[in-house]
């Protein structure tokens, strides 16, 4: 009887293999909803509520799929630790409310990239609505500027919870000029520092979608793209604007296009996973 009662817990006993995606031919990006911000105020962004659209923020989660290897760009919001089960998770920090549908990492395990298996980690900047899962990335090779590094680990310990663990990561400190993640010029990270001290673009160049810029926190709404001031609240707000007039000319040299990142529309017209763009 107790041979039978083994035998029947191992049968019902549930499957945890772990599924590994299949090597891809040619450079994707895989697009998740990680959640959103309601509540800011546009003065911020030297913009006026009347002029906008919707004054909410998008918030992406990108993994940039190379057949030499994955890149984690930016990982959301509200913290994996903060659901239970699979019900969305909702915070207020005042007048502002962060929300996110669903977990992340769960996410990146059904296509098979559990945060063990991704090669490089990196993010626009520090900020809290782009580092809230860091840590789970902490044993991959993380890509940061030595300023934007040298600002994480000297806020207060509490603003470093999210990203501590990467204190130790492998880590590559990026030159502040253009660094070839894969070696051959289809995923780049370009230097834009101002919003914060290392803060950094992303530029990819996709077989049918062509060139992108994928532009972190440089622009927050696409109507600072005509006005001709920074946000209040940027590190160096004269770096801000020397980092977006050279992405905008880096945009019309290259023809990319533009991914703001915390924009609904960009957002709402590209292909969120499972599918991928490509």
């Amino acid at each position: 009887m107790a041979v039978s009662l083994i035998v029947f817990a191992m049968a019902a006993k549930p499957s945890f293999a772990q599924k590994k995606a299949d090597p891809v031919k040619s450079l994707r990006v895989y697009l998740f909803d990680c959640g959103m911000i309601k509540g800011l105020n546009p003065s911020e962004y030297q913009l006026k509520k009347e002029d906008m659209k919707s004054t909410d923020m998008v918030v992406p989660c990108y993994l940039i799929v190379h057949p030499k290897g994955t890149l984690m760009w930016d990982v959301g919001v509200i913290p994996d630790s903060a659901f239970k089960g699979d019900a969305p998770v909702s915070q207020s920090h005042g007048s502002v409310t962060l929300s996110s549908p669903k977990p992340l990492l769960p996410q990146l395990a059904a296509l098979g990239y559990p945060p063990e298996d991704i090669t490089y980690v990196a993010f626009s900047h520090y900020h809290s609505d782009h580092t809230a899962n860091a840590n789970a990335f902490a044993g991959s090779t993380w890509l940061v500027h030595a300023a934007e590094r040298e600002a994480m680990f000297t806020v207060k310990p509490e603003q470093q919870s999210a990203y501590d663990r990467l204190k130790n990561s492998k880590t590559v400190l990026l030159p502040n000029t253009d660094y070839d993640v894969f070696g051959d010029g289809t995923v780049i990270v370009k230097s834009a520092p101002g919003h914060t001290p290392g803060h950094q673009v992303l530029a990819l160049k996709l077989p049918k979608t062509g060139p992108v810029l994928i532009a972190g926190d440089l622009w927050h709404y696409p109507g600072e793209r005509s006005v001709n001031q920074a946000p209040k609240s940027e590190a160096n707000r004269e770096q801000t604007m020397a980092s977006r007039a050279a992405m905008e000319a880096f945009l019309k040299q290259s023809g990319a296009q533009l991914w703001i990142e915390h924009d609904p529309d960009t957002f709402n017209r590209l292909k969120k996973a499972p599918d991928y763009n490509q």
